[in-house]
């Protein structure tokens, strides 16, 4: 890496309120499996509370104010989703509603990659595309591929949540990877 490459800082966040929750363990997992050149904060959504316009328009609150700030500061997204009844789960949504607020809305334009883990074989892919769903409205650029959708989940981590599989650290290496550069390249015009 030459010097005046700048770090591609990323905030990752996990639509899941569990603290053994496998979603969680996977964005830290990518914290791990970082490539040269950038770095990764987390964000917990536990603080946020519901989404409620008259609370917002009073002003929103100090955790919301956090998020929002740390989105407007990092230079990608990267949101690990589990799935909810075929779609995204309501803290994640919650989450990117209380951010996609004027005025000054972080989110736009701002490159997010994308992947989730499941007990089940589709691997978050429903949650996933709905969540891409938002991302068009919201203006997020998302990472087209490679998708990262994490079949059999229970079975890729060991008892303390770690990332025990080694093609799905692959897959994760590859979507890191990628998102680094769509975000240069966006950053490049």
């Amino acid at each position: 890496m030459t010097n005046d490459v700048k770090t591609v800082h990323v905030l990752g966040f996990a639509g899941s309120l569990r603290e053994k929750s496998l979603n969680r363990a996977a964005l830290r997992a990518a914290g791990e499996l970082m490539p040269e050149g950038m770095s990764l904060d987390i964000f917990d959504l536990r603080p946020i509370p519901l989404f409620n316009a008259d609370v917002y328009d009073a002003g929103p609150p100090q955790s919301v104010q956090d998020f929002r700030a740390r989105i407007a500061a990092a230079d990608a997204l990267l949101i690990v989703t589990p799935e909810y009844n075929y779609s995204l789960p309501g803290v994640l949504k919650n989450a990117i509603d209380w951010a996609s607020r004027p005025p000054d809305q972080p989110l736009d334009g701002k490159p997010i990659g994308i992947m989730g883990a499941a007990a089940g074989m589709a691997g978050t892919a429903r949650a996933q595309y709905h969540l891409r769903q938002v991302c068009v409205f919201v203006n997020m650029l998302p990472l087209n591929k490679p998708e990262v959708m994490i079949p059999a989940a229970q079975q890729k981590f060991d008892e303390e949540g770690r990332l025990a599989d080694e093609t799905t650290k692959d897959f994760i290496r590859d979507l890191l990877a990628s998102l680094l550069r769509w975000t240069n390249q966006l950053r490049a015009g």
